[in-house]
């Protein structure tokens, strides 16, 4: 729920920055100085790419946690009870160890998402955000695929 919260405030923060940088660039560019209407042009092209990366962002978070969501109704879940740090977080080792199986699970199923999801789940618990990342990219596709197959 947190990390809800703070998402919600950073998007505020983020429009807020948006709407107030909008402001300064029409008035920099209804200048007649070539740099200030440059600079006007960057006012409005800069929160523009930062509204599209966040709002990018935010749909694979939403994307993301629909699939675990719908894998958990589904029981698919792994149900690896592994120690955990005071911090919540898994131990590397074994999350290391984990990583194995969830791969033969791919090699076996490379068009299942849930296979797909499931390594992502072993990268983090290994500690790979980006690979688990990427995981969960290649999940979304592939569960958007089937969706729209059957």
């Amino acid at each position: 729920m947190r990390v809800r919260v703070a998402v919600a405030i950073m998007t505020v923060l983020l429009l807020l920055y948006v709407v107030l940088a909008g402001q300064r660039a029409l008035v920099l560019l209804t200048s007649a100085e070539p740099v200030a209407i440059a600079m006007g042009v960057a006012l409005l092209v800069l929160p523009l790419l930062a509204l599209w990366a966040i709002g990018r962002e935010l749909w694979f978070g939403v994307r993301a946690q629909q699939l675990g969501d719908r894998l958990d109704a589904e029981g698919g879940l792994p149900d690896d009870d592994l120690p955990v740090r005071p911090s919540g977080r898994i131990e590397r080792e074994d999350g290391d160890a984990l990583f194995p199986k969830y791969r033969a699970d791919v090699e076996a199923h490379p068009d299942d998402w849930r296979a797909r999801y499931r390594l992502a789940l072993a990268y983090d618990a290994a500690g790979d955000r980006r690979r688990a990342r990427s995981a969960v990219r290649t999940a979304i596709r592939l569960e958007g695929a089937e969706r729209r197959a059957g």
